[in-house]
């Protein structure tokens, strides 16, 4: 009985904790807004719960939070379906996208950050259900051009900024990055800038990308300079959640 009592205790102490975080990190995003002169509520907090369980993100909504985001399917629809009672949940995709998981995605979120192709982009305005608004889509951006990170370029962005806009179920909504973790504090705020200073000469340019309003970028360490730089969504794990238990040591 010892040992279920202590896992009861840890368990009962990590959920209190979430709530804590989430108070403790919307008090940094507010800090951060004011700091920077934007306007209060103008950065919006999106939990970022890939493997976490459906009760860790309902002590989260508890909380207040409504955004999750999810980077893989069968895992999202699982939590999607184990939390449907709670309405006021928005999801949120942010993984990459192969063509045959468009249709679950289309049906079950209300955003989805992570559009790096024309071709999934059309599968997501098809495949959106009748009667459902239109599915917010952001363009990732491959933002230091490396070779692994999934991404378009900045160069393919103006035309995939105008087909993308003519399609009829998806709301264009602006731009995604995840910048290279690793860089100096000042070359992570070059990247956040160049990413804000890409939506807005789109904005200037075209005539598709007038409604964009949406900056995705930065998480749970840079999250003040990304709000510097002109987030609207920051997305946050480890410090909602507390690290991520490692494959080892999960039971």
């Amino acid at each position: 009985g010892g040992l279920f009592l202590l896992v009861q205790k840890r368990h009962t102490h990590t959920m209190s904790s979430i709530a804590d975080n989430i108070g403790s990190v919307t008090r940094r995003i507010q800090k951060a807004t004011l700091k920077a002169g934007r306007d209060p509520g103008s950065v919006r907090l999106l939990a970022v719960s890939k493997t976490r369980q459906p009760d860790e993100l309902r002590v989260a909504a508890s909380a207040g939070q409504v955004a999750f985001g999810e980077n893989y399917l069968q895992e999202a629809m699982d939590k999607i379906e184990a939390l449907k009672d709670l309405d006021q949940i928005e999801w949120h995709f942010i993984g990459p996208i192969q063509s045959n998981k468009t249709r679950q995605i289309a049906e079950m979120f209300a955003w989805v950050h992570s559009v790096d192709r024309l071709k999934i982009a059309r599968r997501l305005s098809e495949q959106r259900p009748p009667g459902l608004p239109p599915l917010n889509l952001c363009l990732q951006v491959n933002i230091n051009d490396e070779d692994s990170k999934s991404g378009c370029t900045l160069s393919e962005l103006p035309e995939l900024v105008d087909e993308i806009g003519d399609l009829p179920n998806v709301k264009l909504r602006g731009l995604m990055a995840i910048p290279d973790p690793d860089q100096s504090e000042a070359d992570l705020r070059m990247s956040f800038r160049k990413l804000a200073n890409t939506l807005r000469e789109l904005k200037r340019t075209s005539p598709e990308a007038g409604p964009m309003d949406t900056l995705s970028m930065g998480m749970s360490d840079d999250l003040e300079i990304a709000i510097a730089e002109g987030a609207t969504w920051v997305r946050v794990g480890t410090a909602l959640f507390g690290a991520r238990p490692s494959k080892h040591s999960q039971s």
